[in-house]
């Protein structure tokens, strides 16, 4: 291997592990999922790439803390290139954020001794740039469509209130289980 991948894949592992420490040192525990899930039409969501699958493993971590400490509440992250093909650019001076993809290859060589031929199999990593939809102008609309607003807790409860006594039934509070009677018609 050249000394230039070498230190090309150290620096993705570097990358990834100072933005962890950086984060704890502030409190933050980057294993935490923000919560908010504004562009993803209420469900709560990993970051996902730009054909809308979910990214897997550090990267999930990596670009949950990039949302939270840019303040991005789209989910979706695309390469400079994958915005290019779809006839959108990033802006000007915008910063990316480092995702890593990891694979292996499989060589087959021969061995010099016994002629006999083996499979080895080698694992690599690669680091590349990728930018929320936010920082995009260009889009289709719906990579940038916002969700329905979230009621905040005290609304959802009246809401569900509300709801409940126009179901008007019976609801009974106390025990240590949760079932709906049929024989007397009441929830408990």
């Amino acid at each position: 291997m050249s000394t230039i991948k070498h230190a090309n894949r150290k620096d993705v592992y570097t990358r990834v592990t100072d933005k962890i420490i950086a984060d704890l040192e502030e409190g933050v525990r980057p294993w935490m999922k923000p919560w908010n899930a504004e562009h993803a039409a209420g469900r709560i969501t990993r970051p996902l790439r730009h054909n809308g699958q979910p990214y897997n493993g550090i990267n999930v971590l990596m670009l949950w803390s990039a949302a939270v400490d840019r303040g991005f509440a789209a989910p979706t992250w695309m390469t400079y290139r994958q915005a290019a093909e779809l006839g959108a650019h990033v802006r000007k001076g915008e910063k990316g954020e480092p995702v890593v993809y990891a694979n292996t290859l499989t060589r087959t060589e021969t061995d010099e001794a016994t002629g006999e031929e083996i499979d080895q199999t080698i694992p690599y990593m690669k680091g590349y740039t990728v930018f929320n939809v936010e920082q995009i102008d260009g889009l289709p609309a719906h990579y940038t469509q916002l969700a329905e607003p979230v009621l905040d807790p005290v609304a959802r409860i009246e809401h569900a209130e509300t709801f409940f006594a126009a179901t008007k039934a019976e609801i009974r509070h106390g025990g240590n289980s949760a079932f709906f009677c049929l024989s007397t018609d009441h929830i408990q």
